[in-house]
């Protein structure tokens, strides 16, 4: 597992204003903080692909470059990791991509169902896979989608990226995911509260980049 705020970098900054109260009104710093943090993970899980050595020619002369043998298909679970997703795509501007509609079904007293609506993907089959999800609570989203893309096909190996996890998300994961997954995260916080919100977490990611749904 990696774990962004390990090491001090930008990416700290980054996400501490999508935390702080005093900035998390400007919507459009919020998305283009979800979008920095996707082009930092990208780039880390990046060192984690293939390469081969290519000869390019220069203006000057010929040389050698190792480019990545690896084109991820990079999935997004809606509706908070549209912009998150983007960052990857930056990135990995020749992927193929991936979309799925999960929101959570509350109604059930004391119970967070994960319900998943739309999903478009194209074939899976030995692929990599990132599955990008801001905000990884109590990990039912995750599964479940996974769950779902394996319709698709059976993909060699899955990244699962967020900015910011709890400890109880992360462990559902690992007890209800059998096929190889790799996990990047911008943050670890402390914990689930009784509605299974993360503390501290930055309040609902959805909302602040796009505006409260009804």
């Amino acid at each position: 597992m990696f774990v962004l705020s390990d090491t001090p970098s930008l990416a700290n900054h980054f996400l501490s204003e999508m935390r702080d109260v005093l900035t998390q009104d400007d919507r459009m710093r919020f998305r283009k903080n979800l979008e920095r943090m996707g082009e930092i993970l990208a780039y880390e899980i990046s060192k984690s692909f293939e390469y081969s050595k290519k000869s390019i020619q220069t203006p000057l002369t010929s040389t050698s470059v190792f480019t990545a043998t690896d084109n991820p298909v990079i999935i997004s679970v809606m509706r908070a990791s549209l912009p998150f997703y983007n960052g990857f795509l930056n990135y990995f501007d020749k992927a193929e991509s991936g979309f799925i509609g999960a929101f959570r079904d509350e109604s059930t007293a004391g119970e967070v169902k994960v319900q998943l609506g739309y999903h478009a993907s194209p074939s899976l089959e030995g692929k990599i896979i990132i599955l990008a999800d801001p905000m990884l609570a109590t990990g039912k989203s995750i599964v479940e989608s996974i769950t779902t893309l394996l319709t698709h096909g059976k993909p060699k190996h899955i990244h699962i990226a967020s900015v910011i996890a709890a400890p109880e998300g992360i462990n559902y994961i690992k007890e209800n995911t059998s096929c190889p997954f790799s996990l990047w995260v911008g943050a670890i916080d402390e914990k689930l509260n009784h509605q299974s919100y993360i503390v501290p977490g930055l309040g609902d990611a959805g909302d602040l980049a796009f505006g409260p749904k009804l």
